[in-house]
């Protein structure tokens, strides 16, 4: 049975004809979030946050990584269209040694809970409402190492209540030569009957990950884990797919099934069905070589084999677009969202030098890359305002007033989080979609969110990893342009696909199986 329920939020705008172009209000200094990204080598990747409701009330609230220094946790005090207001939750996790986090409902009770990455030992957070939170490690088995944690994902495998849980390693801090010391082992964390965690898997070989996501990559049902990489390129390194087969141990995908070696300074993933075809395309962040690939149609489940479209689309992105620093870019957070509301999904990616690195630019400014009615994308990030400078790592485009919009948050380097609040003029119509199930994986992890209206069809694959160190557990946006409505279908994690269901637009809509 699939039931739904809607929330009236604010009307939209209709949409101004051509789709407007986005605008971004800075409100830093206003909105009560002050958070660093501090220390030396050992933080020189990581730099994420988590945006998730934890107080219930609707909106969600943030947690951000601090490195060297405190991680911080703030409730989201927003009036609905307002101003971004937060305020510091006094008692919240304020750990050291963060690099980044992702929110998701691990033990099946409905609370969000939080896997925290760090330099040092990992560490699973049990959600216990109001925006608290206990340690779980102990009590759920799970051996969060002493490793130097940079990439993070998660899925339900069948049969399973509890959520397999993958942690990417950068090099190992137990050698002499560390930090440039060789990469280490990835551990991966399948659950034991009635909850809780077996020893790891451990990944190998291990190339440095600096992104991971579990994707239904060629729509089979089954959700393989893609890692990004961002070292040993002299000991074989190069980007994986690994092939997850229930009570099997992960394996490599082979040239001889269609995967083709692929090298990059990995250092971001983002999955989107950007061609329309039905299948999700890969944005891959790295050092000048930001690759977007699709799966041809023609390859066949099972086989990996890729082409890149970033030229053709014109989202390269690999030298700054604006500024006298023509050096190539060092690009970290990618993610997929329509920024202005038109029906499509636009890209913005985090821009930062790694440690003044000189072969590369030091005013490297964020890209916001909007998709035009031909599909291929136009910078927008000065107009728009959100061309930071400042040294950029994790991000997240969440909606965080309720407004229908699509703000941003861009954790920094060294100096302050930014965050903005989008005040796009004339933007289109929205919905959005927040579902759920009994069982463990109460929030369909998983699923395929499919919309269509006249304009045609959009898919979103329901997943909790990629980006850089940064995650969100918010409901799906979509983009109407100037359609007042749209059928909705769910394919749930099962396979098993709901009704097309006709939803109003300027609502949040919640879908139950």
């Amino acid at each position: 049975m699939i039931r739904s329920a809607t929330l009236l939020l604010i009307a939209s705008p209709a949409l101004a004809d051509p789709p407007a172009a986005p605008r971004f209000a800075e409100e830093t200094a206003t909105s009560g979030v002050e958070s660093r990204f501090t220390g030396d080598w050992d933080y020189m990747v990581g730099g994420g946050g988590a945006g998730f409701d934890c107080s219930g009330d609707g909106l969600p609230d943030l947690f951000l990584a601090g490195g060297a220094g405190p991680a911080g946790l703030w409730r989201n005090l927003s009036e609905p269209g307002g101003p971004l207001r937060f305020e510091p939750v006094a008692d919240g996790p304020a750990m050291k040694a963060v690099t980044g986090a992702y929110p998701l409902d691990i033990d099946g009770d409905g609370i969000t809970d939080l896997a925290v990455l760090r330099v040092g030992e990992n560490l699973l957070l049990r959600g216990l409402g109001d925006c608290r939170f206990e340690r779980a490690n102990e009590a759920w088995g799970f051996d969060g190492g002493d490793g130097w944690t940079t990439a993070f994902a998660a899925t339900w495998e069948p049969g399973n209540d509890w959520p397999t849980l993958a942690f990417g390693n950068y090099v190992d801090r137990r050698e002499e030569a560390f930090p440039w010391g060789s990469c280490t082992e990835n551990p991966l964390f399948r659950p034991v009957a009635g909850g809780g965690y077996a020893a790891p898997l451990m990944l190998e070989p291990a190339h440095c990950p600096l992104s991971m996501l579990f994707s239904d990559w060629d729509r089979s049902g089954r959700r393989d884990l893609r890692v990004s990489n961002d070292r040993e390129y002299f000991k074989g390194g190069q980007e994986q797919l690994w092939r997850m087969e229930p009570g099997q141990p992960p394996r490599l995908y082979t040239a001889e099934e269609g995967w083709a070696r692929l090298r990059l300074w990995g250092m971001g993933i983002a999955s989107a069905d950007i061609t329309g075809d039905g299948y999700p395309d890969f944005y891959l962040t790295s050092m000048a070589d930001n690759r977007l690939q699709t799966f041809p149609p023609d390859s066949g489940p099972g086989r990996p084999r890729y082409s890149d479209i970033a030229g053709r689309l014109g989202v390269t992105a690999h030298r700054p677009f604006t500024g006298d620093d023509v050096r190539p870019s060092t690009a970290w957070h990618p993610q997929f969202e329509d920024v202005n509301n038109d029906g499509r999904l636009d890209l913005f990616v985090a821009k930062g030098n790694v440690d003044k690195m000189p072969d590369f630019a030091e005013r490297d400014p964020n890209n916001l890359l909007v998709q035009q009615e031909d599909g291929r994308f136009a910078e927008m990030a000065d107009s728009a305002g959100v061309a930071s400078m400042e040294i950029a790592r994790g991000a997240l485009v969440l909606d965080l007033n309720a407004d229908g919009l699509t703000d941003l948050v861009v954790v920094n380097r060294r100096t302050p989080a930014q965050i903005w609040r989008n005040v796009t003029d004339g933007a289109g119509n929205w919905l959005a979609v927040a579902l759920h199930q009994e069982g463990g994986n109460r929030d369909a992890i998983g699923s395929w969110i499919e919309l269509r209206d006249a304009a045609g069809t959009q898919r979103r694959e329901v997943l909790i990893g990629g980006g850089h160190v940064s995650g969100q557990l918010v409901p799906w946006h979509f983009g109407l342009g100037t359609a007042t409505e749209a059928e909705v279908r769910v394919i749930w994690p099962d396979g098993s696909e709901g009704d097309w269901q006709r939803l109003e637009a300027g609502r949040l809509h919640r879908i139950t199986r």
